[in-house]
């Protein structure tokens, strides 16, 4: 009964949160605030501090993290080690300088507002990091995670989240400068040179294991054919990466981040991620609920004003930080507003170091909550930041015309889909490179994928009647979409859909044969052409010609048959008689 009991709750309790995004992200859309500021109040409205339908606020919140572990997980699919090695000197430069600057400034400021120094840095640094969740959300609704500036913003972004690791490290030295203190944990607890060791090892294996036994696993598996225990393997792999990182005292986002860059070279990519995009999507929208949720409104309204100028401040000093930075670094100036715009608001893993300064008795409880309330007040702030921004940038760009231009392309996107790497396939995607197009090819059999590996060429798993599969591909981005495989009922359906999702390309088509022709002449394709029918025309051609045909008369001869041969798949098309011709048969 209990258990009953507790399974009614559940499902009210998930009722509640998909009723109230349902409810709240759409209108907020419709208003222009953006979805992330819709979640937020729909949590603040459900949450103990509003209308006190759902109680627990941190244990949604420890649940809903996951969302943020996804999403990193999505992330490294992206990254391939070769790019992430380009990356490096904005990871280790502006990441680095960029924590270490604003978490300097943030101490000073807590010092004078009369925090002990242990207390004040530990509050700084953890003020320092900004929100992964709400600034990769932000980009990649703008389509912006891509660009220089979104690439530049990301990898502060990462270099934070792998700071995490060393500011949980320090905090205990803190608790030991501070003195004895009545905290709820031992400050003898420091990270050994055994545990950085075992995080080394750890990370190694992990790399190997992607480079040596992922792939091999997930061929079973597609061959298998089972799709649901494809999503179960995805799954298991980001769990699996991020509970071994967190059992070593190291993020689990940072762990389903090296899970994902592992497999950013795999044939499978693709695939994982449609695979994980509906759950990561959910459980992210869930974990911005939960952030409103946990906004204590009574704390608010009782210091409203100290924690409005907090808001106000932590904004200002970390644009400011990023935006001199960014321009230290390189950036164009346009590009350093937007990622000063993207990172100014506190960061989700402030709530954890809040919480661990507080169980060494660095901060009180109270402190801690209010810290809290001023990170998840700033998160609210950036979208209406964006979107002030992103009106004063359209109307600058009215005023001033001639400004630097930013460029917004895609810098992974192909030029070139090519859906099916058969022997149509593969004839394309070499002319294609042999002109240095970029292409991107996809294919559903992973003996064909192993078999084109081995002649150096790389194709990606992936299902052609899924838009979200070809979508992760960049079929959205691609100029040209060709559909050459060879199953013609699975191809027409690819070709309908695709036209539908990516308008803006050109589509391309295989027909199988000369039923597969009139079916595609129905459909809004801008060309196709016939199996083996071009090539026999050229042989029929060159024939005659060694048969003495002059080369006018073969000319003239090829054109009739065309003609003809065209009318006649029109009456045959327009008279129904499917039956009259040989299925397979040109």
């Amino acid at each position: 009964m209990a258990a009953g009991g507790m399974g009614a709750e559940l499902l009210t309790d998930t009722a509640i949160f998909l009723g109230s995004a349902v409810i709240a992200v759409p209108l907020f859309k419709r208003l222009g605030l953006g979805s992330v500021l819709g979640y937020l109040t729909a949590g603040a409205i459900i949450g103990p501090f509003g209308a006190g339908v759902i109680g627990d606020a941190e244990s949604v919140l420890h649940f809903a993290e996951f969302g943020v572990v996804l999403l990193l997980f999505v992330i490294g699919l992206e990254l391939r080690p070769s790019r992430l090695w380009a990356l490096r000197k904005d990871i280790l430069g502006l990441g680095m300088s960029q924590v270490m600057l604003t978490g300097a400034i943030l101490a000073s400021v807590g010092v004078w507002f009369g925090l002990s120094v242990p207390a004040a840095i530990a509050a700084g640094y953890a003020l320092a990091l900004s929100s992964t969740a709400f600034a990769l959300q932000l980009l990649q609704d703008s389509g912006n995670l891509n660009t220089p500036y979104g690439n530049r913003a990301f990898s502060v972004l990462l270099f934070q989240d792998i700071a995490i690791v060393p500011m949980l490290a320090v905090t205990p030295l803190l608790a030991l400068w501070a003195g004895p203190s009545g905290g709820d944990t031992n400050p003898a607890d420091l990270i050994s040179g055994k545990q950085v060791a075992l995080a080394a090892a750890v990370i190694v294996g992990m790399i190997l294991a992607g480079r040596y036994l992922l792939n091999p696993i997930f061929r079973i598996i597609a061959q298998a054919r089972v799709h649901e225990i494809g999503v179960a393997a995805a799954l298991l792999i980001v769990i699996g990466a991020s509970i071994l990182m967190q059992s070593i005292g190291m993020s689990m986002a940072l762990g389903a981040f090296l899970s994902g860059v592992m497999l950013a070279e795999s044939e499978y990519r693709h695939q994982l991620e449609a695979d994980i995009e509906p759950f990561r999507g959910l459980l992210l929208g869930l974990f911005f609920i939960a952030v409103g949720m946990s906004v204590d409104w009574l704390l608010v309204a009782d210091k409203w004003a100290m924690i409005l100028l907090a808001v106000v401040a932590l904004v200002i000093v970390k644009a400011a930080v990023l935006l001199v930075l960014s321009r230290l670094f390189g950036s164009p100036k346009r590009d350093a507003e937007r990622i000063a715009m993207t990172l100014s608001q506190g960061g989700e893993f402030g709530f954890v170091l809040f919480g661990v300064a507080a169980s060494y008795a660095l901060l009180t409880r109270q402190e801690a909550s209010l810290l809290s309330a001023i990170v998840t007040l700033s998160m609210a702030s950036t979208p209406l930041i964006e979107m002030v921004y992103l009106a004063w940038d359209k109307r600058r760009d009215k005023d001033s015309p001639d400004m630097d231009e930013h460029d917004v392309s895609n810098v992974d996107a192909a030029r070139a889909l090519v859906i099916g790497f058969g022997r149509v396939g593969q004839v394309v995607t070499r002319i294609l490179k042999s002109r240095d197009i970029s292409v991107t090819a996809l294919d559903f059999d992973p003996y064909r994928i192993q078999m084109a590996k081995r002649f150096g060429s790389h194709v990606y798993y992936g299902d052609a009647t899924r838009m979200d599969v070809l979508a992760a591909a960049g079929a959205g981005q691609a100029d040209v979409i060709f559909v050459t495989i060879d199953n013609k009922e699975k191809a027409t359906k690819a070709i309908q859909q695709i036209k539908q999702s990516f308008p803006n390309a050109v589509l391309m088509a295989r027909a199988v044969d000369r039923t597969h022709a009139m079916e595609l002449t129905d459909s809004e394709v801008d060309f196709f052409i016939r199996d083996t029918f071009e090539s026999s025309i050229l042989m029929a051609s060159e024939g005659l010609k060694r048969l003495d045909v002059e080369d006018d008369l073969v000319e003239d001869t090829i054109s009739e048959f065309r003609r003809i041969d065209q009318e006649t798949l029109e009456k045959q098309k327009a008279d129904g008689s499917y039956s009259a011709v040989i299925e397979g048969k040109d």
